[in-house]
């Protein structure tokens, strides 16, 4: 039906009133707010760029539908850290690496339950009473196989996985014999995950580092992710350094590149990621966050992601180290929130990831510092039991504390005699003999006292 020309007109002008108030109610709604950094991450940051603990920190966060944050500490070549620096991300790889391995089981292509051996039919695969390792079990750390080969002993400590190749790792699992069945039991090894890249880049025909960028890099958009540094990528690089502050060499992987060789940022990383916030049901991401198998009493393993909780939320996990740098990645369980920590010193982060990831935790304690010759009074060992054992040494305006078995975590003065180790929530109070000289220490942590003796 026609209508008439003054009908048309008052259409028209309603529609232009339509318009125009739909334009000033959206104008009116605030553009989402970028995730806040929680006081206590900020403040731990802070702190420990200060103190030169950390050389540079960037802390990347997202949240569910939002857009993405970063907040960088310290300095890199002279300027404050951003998303687009480049820094190594160690033993995080392994949860690409894992990626990968689910792309293939939830396409039907490869099952979780194939042997190993399968695989890569020119290498020996030690097995357990003829019980395969299977890739489920190298992705969920629980092969049997060791932490690094027995014996490994690189020709360059400040580059330790580039000379081993495929010559070594042939030769190592072609002499090795399991201790336990495969599946028994948790036991984190970067030569399993080494030889999960090694089988998965055998089947596809490709290197390691090709599958990663073209599986999983380029499809999500990660351009400044990869094994080897492209020219843009070493231009924003992050140099590294040590456990002690001085500056380190990278490092370089061969046939290990799946458990340790990727180097990217935290704009990358946050994209990566978003890709579990939340996983879609079939999806390759939701197998590589579903839970296969425990690991201790409220800790579980995914396809290379640890599932734990922090001040009763659960969150997925997985952090790194490298010689000179560390690294974390997490999201919460329900996939509101995720985090990314990488800093260029070999020093761990897990407590600023975990303060950044569930916002909450309390404010860290004060420091003080102390002078070089009162921090060498406490250098020694001190057994706390018959097989543990803490090795403490200063380190810049602090101390370094490894337990048996743990990697070194630092330690800072809240008092003479008091250092809080914020890494893994615990404290440290040494005790004088009436000479004033330091012959004991006890340890607190999770509510619980263990004293120890200076041994020589």
């Amino acid at each position: 039906m026609k209508r008439s020309p003054h009908t048309a007109r008052r259409t028209a002008v309603a529609c232009a009133l339509a318009a125009s108030l739909i334009a000033s109610i959206i104008a009116a709604i605030p553009a989402a707010a970028a995730p806040a950094l929680d006081a206590s991450a900020r403040s731990l940051a802070t702190q420990r760029t200060g103190s030169g603990a950390l050389a540079s920190i960037v802390i990347g966060i997202v949240e569910q539908g939002g857009e993405p944050a970063v907040y960088g500490f310290g300095k890199v070549d002279g300027r404050v850290p951003d998303g687009g620096t480049v820094y190594e991300i160690g033993s995080v790889t392994k949860t690409f690496t894992a990626l990968l391995l689910a792309q293939e089981a939830a396409a039907g292509r490869l099952p979780l339950d194939e042997p190993v051996q399968h695989l890569l039919p020119g290498y020996t695969i030690p097995a357990w009473q003829g019980q395969a390792i299977t890739l489920r079990d190298l992705a969920t750390q629980t092969s049997g196989l060791p932490r690094l080969p027995t014996g490994f002993i690189p020709p360059d400590m400040a580059n330790p996985y580039a000379g081993y190749g495929a010559a070594e790792l042939q030769a190592f699992l072609r002499g090795h014999q399991l201790a336990r069945k495969p599946g028994a039991s948790y036991e984190y090894s970067n030569l399993g995950y080494g030889l999960l890249g090694v089988a998965l880049a055998a089947r596809a025909g490709q290197p390691y580092d090709t599958l990663v960028h073209e599986r999983i890099a380029v499809p999500l958009g990660m351009q400044s992710t990869g094994v080897a540094l492209t020219p843009a990528m070493r231009a924003r690089l992050a140099p590294g350094h040590d456990a002690t502050g001085k500056p380190t060499a990278n490092w370089d992987f061969d046939t290990m590149a799946g458990a340790g060789a990727l180097r990217s940022t935290a704009h990358d990383l946050l994209r990566y990621l978003k890709t579990l916030m939340p996983a879609a049901a079939g999806t390759p991401y939701a197998l590589a966050i579903q839970r296969q198998r425990p690991v201790m009493q409220g800790v579980d393993i995914a396809l290379g992601w640890h599932l734990s909780g922090v001040r009763g939320t659960r969150i997925v996990w997985h952090n790194g180290q490298t010689g000179g740098y560390a690294a974390f990645a997490g999201v919460t369980a329900d996939g509101k929130r995720a985090v990314v920590v990488l800093a260029n010193t070999s020093a761990p982060v897990d407590d600023i990831a975990q303060a950044a990831l569930v916002p909450g935790a309390p404010l860290p304690a004060a420091t003080v510092a102390l002078a070089p010759e009162v921090l060498a009074g406490y250098t020694g060992k001190y057994q706390l039991t018959p097989g543990f054992v803490l090795a403490i040494e200063p380190q810049r305006g602090g101390l370094q504390v490894q337990a048996t078995g743990q990697p070194p975590f630092e330690a800072q003065a809240a008092a003479r005699d008091e250092f809080i180790v914020a890494a893994v929530d615990a404290r440290l109070v040494f005790r004088r003999d009436a000479a004033g000289t330091v012959d004991g220490v006890v340890l607190t942590q999770h509510g619980r006292e263990m004293p120890g003796r200076r041994v020589e």
